[in-house]
Parts: C-alpha cells; structure tokens; sequence
C-alpha cells in the first residue's frame, strides 16, 4: 500500500492546495476588483473543488455571522483533507 498511499497522498496534496489558492482568490475578490486571471482561476477552483464541498455544504450551510458568511462545509473538507493526507502518508 505504500507506493498507492503515497501516490493518493500527493492528490490529497493538491486539492488542499487547490483549495488554498481558492481561499486566497475569494478573499481578493471580496477586496474589491480582481484581475481577469484572478478571476479566471478562482472560477477553475471553485470547478475543481466544488464537487467535493457542495455535498458537505448541503448538510452544513453557511453561519452568518454579523455581515459575514463562515463556510463550514470548506472548512470541514479542508481539515478532513489533511488528516486524510497524514494517513495517506503514513501507510
């Protein structure tokens, strides 16, 4: 299991950093106008990461807090990612 575990490790990896960016990207786009290749990749992360964080999302909506939105769901997948990608490297 260990060359598998590995290699399911660096695509665990990925998305995490997949996700990353899209925080990042979410973040500038809250900041007010984004460049068009913000925009652009941001829309590619919501595509790749999407699938995963709408069913969640389903589940456990968004808290608004005061003016803002905290998304539980990508906050859940994220952490759950990483522990997934420490088990995955560790077998």
């Amino acid at each position: 299991m260990g060359l598998i575990g590995t290699l399911l490790g660096y695509v665990v990896t990925l998305f995490i950093l997949v996700m990353l960016v899209r925080l990042v990207l979410d973040w500038v786009a809250l900041a007010g106008r984004s460049p068009d290749w913000a925009t652009r990749t941001r829309e590619l992360t919501h595509r790749a990461t999407e699938p995963v964080i709408a069913p969640v999302r389903r589940v456990l909506p968004p808290v608004r807090a005061g003016g803002i939105g905290i998304d539980l769901a990508f906050t859940l997948v994220f952490v759950v990612a990483i522990i997934v990608r420490s088990i995955l490297f560790s077998l």
